[in-house]
């Protein structure tokens, strides 16, 4: 059983915006800090934003910082990324993760479970 299952992915033209929703599957992953990662057609996989168990702590990426906003709701136990003014370069796979401790990392080895990934696809 997958432990993530990921959501809201499609295709949307540039300067567009789509909402990712990272929901656990079969466990809570309470105290667990989660994170968006993704990889394009080509390249390796990719940090692009992080949340601490509290969500008082935030990480992002360069690339999409002022663009993407990364939330989550304990209470439903879902994770989401806001993704705002999307770009041709960030079509991609993009999957969620979720690490057992409460403090977020970009590294993408700190991460032990992982979904399936949803695709991105922005048109010019």
């Amino acid at each position: 059983q997958v432990p993530l299952v990921e959501s809201g992915g499609g295709l949307v033209q540039a300067g567009g915006s789509l909402r990712l929703s990272c929901a656990a599957s079969g466990r809570t992953f309470s105290g667990f800090a989660r994170g968006w990662f993704r990889r394009a057609p080509g390249k390796e996989r990719e940090f692009v934003a992080a949340i601490s168990w509290t969500g008082d702590v935030t990480y992002y990426a360069d690339s999409v910082k002022g663009r993407f906003t990364i939330s989550r709701d304990n209470a439903k136990n879902t994770m989401y990324l806001q993704m705002d003014s999307l770009k041709p370069e960030d079509t991609a796979v993009y999957y969620c993760a979720a690490r057992n401790r409460g403090d977020p990392t970009a590294t993408m080895t700190g991460y032990g479970y992982w979904g399936q990934g949803t695709q991105v696809t922005v048109s010019s």
